[in-house]
């Protein structure tokens, strides 16, 4: 029988993998949604879900015997950043009081195209993340998105690459002239040769 394998060891020493998860929680906390492989996000729920459960206790608890203080300390033991820590105790704690757990939310997103990982959406419970609604948000700070040329493909991009190299333009009629003059170069008229000297 098998003990103390609650955990998965992702791939990493206790060290590196315990950096990753407060890394990981830290974004989480800031940007209240990450994504990220599920192996990690499943345990990265738990780590953010017992540190927001603290900052819950300290806040609810108030002042009384210096509570709220051990609670920032308990929590600045893994998040060192104090900003995201006072965002902690003022914001997003104060939006769970009458929660008793499950302050995340994990959604699938499929597999990565690269290496075929299985991907999530780790979230809190609250703050919903709409990316189209973010998406128009950032076109409206940054104006329209009509004077924005539209992004091509890697393959697109290549070949207006090469044809830059070879000194050609872009558009369709130049490539029908461009390869009219290219055969015609090729085909070269030699003279033939006298024999015998001079």
């Amino acid at each position: 029988m098998r003990h103390n394998v609650a955990h998965r060891k992702l791939g990493r020493v206790t060290e590196h993998r315990i950096a990753l998860l407060r890394n990981q929680a830290t974004a989480l906390i800031r940007h209240e949604h990450i994504e990220t492989t599920l192996p990690k996000a499943k345990e990265l729920r738990p780590f953010v879900e017992r540190l927001i459960t603290i900052a819950r206790r300290g806040v609810a608890a108030g002042d009384a015997a210096g509570k709220t203080l051990h609670a920032r300390r308990l929590v600045l033991a893994d998040i060192q950043d104090r900003d995201v820590v006072s965002k902690l105790f003022e914001t997003i704690a104060p939006r769970y009081t009458e929660r008793p757990g499950g302050y995340t939310r994990i959604l699938k997103l499929g597999f990565r195209r690269g290496d075929g990982a299985e991907m999530a959406f780790l979230e809190l419970v609250g703050s919903e993340y709409d990316p189209k609604a973010a998406k128009a948000a950032a076109e409206e700070e940054g104006g329209d998105g009509a004077d924005k040329p539209k992004s091509r493909g890697v393959g697109e991009r290549l070949k207006a690459a090469a044809q830059r190299v070879r000194g050609k333009k872009d558009d369709g009629a130049s490539k029908v002239q461009a390869k009219g003059q290219t055969r015609g170069a090729t085909r070269k008229t030699t003279t033939p040769r006298k024999a015998g000297g001079s």
